[in-house]
């Protein structure tokens, strides 16, 4: 009997269904290529704008830094006063929602979308991801489907979250671990 291989010609995600329509979807596939992937264009308010215009959800004050690149705005939730470095890469193929107060360091990954290992068609896997007020994603952090980062955690800088984050928790590694718990001190660090 011959082993199961991976057969990615039977690959089949005529079920994901992105939203919008045809047209809407290239139309910000130009948009996301020509505005918020390229570097020359770091007006912030400016982009909350398009954002808006196709659908996100985006609070006051959320500043959005050069060369972002988000797959589906009408998937995107962003609160106020939040922050999203540069080369952050938002593949949402599902609901992602970002908490006031939340900064993602540059080149952070937030993704939605994943394949199945354990199927030889290598079939897709959505989930959304929730960031509560306050969560700090570090710099090339990933965030996998389905995980909601409680109020004001933190994942430390090259860190994979595979699973959730408890409020206030600092997780670190791969896959990322709590290491200790998040404590706000208005002290001066060189002080």
């Amino acid at each position: 009997m011959q082993p199961k291989q991976t057969r990615l010609d039977l690959y089949n995600n005529s079920w994901y269904r992105p939203g919008g329509s045809s047209f809407r979807r290239l139309l910000w596939y130009a948009v996301n290529v020509l505005v918020f992937n390229h570097g020359l264009f770091p007006l912030s308010g400016f982009k909350c704008f398009l954002l808006r215009l196709f659908g996100a959800k985006i609070g006051k004050g959320v500043v959005i830094k050069p060369t972002v690149n988000i797959k589906y705005p009408w998937h995107l939730e962003i609160g106020d006063f939040a922050w999203i470095g540069e080369e952050v890469w938002i593949d949402n193929l599902g609901k992602v929602s970002i908490g006031a107060h939340a900064c993602i360091s540059q080149g952070a990954l937030l993704l939605c979308g994943n394949h199945n290992l354990r199927k030889s068609a290598f079939d897709l896997i959505v989930g959304s991801i929730v960031l509560e007020e306050g969560v700090w994603i570090g710099a090339k952090a990933i965030v996998c489907p389905g995980i909601k980062a409680g109020s004001h955690s933190v994942l430390t800088a090259g860190a994979v979250a595979t699973k959730n984050m408890d409020e206030w928790g600092i997780y670190s590694g791969n896959p990322a671990a709590r290491v200790r718990t998040r404590i706000l001190d208005e002290k001066d660090w060189n002080g």
